[in-house]
């Protein structure tokens, strides 16, 4: 493809589009807001943008090709991002709550934050879909490195932003305290979330 503006306009939209919609990224994005506030929040922002960057690069590299070619591939990648979400998602109805104060924002919190945004960008395999989807429409055989890391950094930061801005919004308002006093509500409404995405994720893979 040709990286011109007018190139590029649609690939930045649909990204925009996919980075706004509802979804188990910005559940756990919210709550590690809530539990470690904006600190937290914007690492795991972070994390998740960077998650989202390789993933694009991947994707504009052959991804396409790789998982027509490599059935076992694509799978093993589905498998663990259906595990990961379902481990997730039973901790966190396993959880009693307690860990939203503020203290967390200390002691590591944004470390865990960045880790759990990256991977569930990572393990994702909705996320991994969809950029191959976006991308074999616009990338042509034979894109240089410099196209490839261009449009990698576009999907960073597009994503990135928009976390960051939900973060940032969220915390130091009424309602980030009011959602940390209610703390195992929702870890619970986080959890049934991510446990749902497992679930149509494991079923697709036995159709």
């Amino acid at each position: 493809m040709a990286l011109d503006a007018a190139g590029l306009i649609p690939v930045i939209l649909v990204l925009m589009g996919g980075a706004v919609s509802p979804g188990p990224s910005l559940a756990v994005v919210l709550r590690n807001t809530i539990i470690g506030g904006r600190g937290r929040g914007v690492a795991c922002s972070i994390g998740h943008g960077i998650g989202m960057g390789i993933y694009a690069f991947l994707a504009v590299s052959g991804i396409a090709l790789l998982k027509s070619a490599g059935v076992n591939w694509a799978t093993g990648l589905e498998l663990a991002g259906a595990a990961f979400l379902l481990w997730m998602g039973i901790s966190m109805l396993r959880s009693t709550g307690g860990g939203f104060n503020d203290s967390e924002e200390h002691s590591g919190s944004g470390r865990k934050g960045f880790t759990e945004g990256f991977m569930i960008a990572f393990l994702n395999p909705k996320i991994f879909v969809f950029l191959t989807a976006i991308f074999s429409q616009f990338v042509v055989a034979g894109a240089s490195l410099e196209e490839r890391l261009i449009l990698a950094f576009i999907a960073l930061i597009i994503d990135g932003s928009w976390y960051i801005i939900v973060a940032t919004a969220l915390s130091g308002t009424p309602l980030l305290d009011k959602l940390r006093n209610k703390g195992k509500v929702v870890d619970q409404v986080v959890g049934v979330i991510l446990l749902g995405f497992a679930i149509m994720i494991g079923a697709s893979l036995m159709m």
